[in-house]
């Protein structure tokens, strides 16, 4: 079951976009425009995760905190305000995580990841075609036979999965999976997006962005 997330965000524009940016990589999705809306929701539905607004109309962020804290639903903060204050309040309030707009939505799904882990709730076992990979376990499977890739081909491919439709970078891979400190070439990930793609079929899945990198598609 996809993991659902409920968008709390008065500005219906910035609401769409995350809608759409979580919809790609497989986040089930729930929009609201006001606190009341949004105390609604989560007392009719569950949710893996809320993304609150600061500044919505009806029951402003930090008054509707105070009110869903019963539900133990995993918070992250969006706001343009970027006090000091606002933030110390946000998180004492129980808020796990807080992001100041605008922001990237590359760093927004590693946030939610982040945070979703923290809880136990991300997702343990990915698919994509015929392939399975057990996030626990390390183990990747081709038809249901185990396939062996090394440590780096690994992290790879999880880095693909993770960023699901969402064009990275050779820097992001470099960065991701061998580390912010590394000084090889940007070549490096194309022989082991090569490999990936042999060993598991995906030749048409992981497509080559021009001048750009890679991207994972269903």
């Amino acid at each position: 079951m996809p993991q659902k997330i409920l968008i709390v965000e008065d500005d219906t524009h910035i609401s769409r976009i995350i809608k759409m940016n979580l919809n790609l990589v497989n986040y089930e999705t729930v929009e609201v425009y006001d606190g009341v809306a949004a105390l609604a929701a989560v007392k009719q539905e569950k949710f893996d995760l809320i993304l609150l607004d600061v500044m919505i109309p009806k029951l402003d962020g930090f008054e509707l905190m105070e009110q869903i804290q019963p539900y133990g639903i995993p918070v992250i903060f969006l706001t343009a305000k970027n006090s000091v204050y606002d933030k110390v309040n946000g998180l004492k309030l129980g808020a796990d995580d807080y992001m100041v707009k605008p922001f990237e939505a590359i760093e927004l799904l590693a946030r939610i990841e982040t945070v979703l882990r923290r809880y136990g709730k991300e997702e343990q076992v990915v698919m994509i075609q015929h392939v399975r990979v057990d996030l626990d376990k390390r183990e990747v499977t081709l038809h249901g036979e185990t396939v062996e890739l090394t440590p780096k081909e690994y992290d790879l491919l999880v880095v693909l999965l993770k960023n699901k439709n969402i064009a990275l970078s050779r820097e992001q891979f470099l960065d991701k999976v061998w580390g912010s400190d590394y000084y090889g070439e940007t070549r490096t990930v194309d022989m082991h997006i090569k490999s990936v793609r042999k060993k598991l079929h995906l030749q048409d899945q992981i497509k080559t962005i021009y001048k750009i990198g890679y991207r994972l598609e269903d």
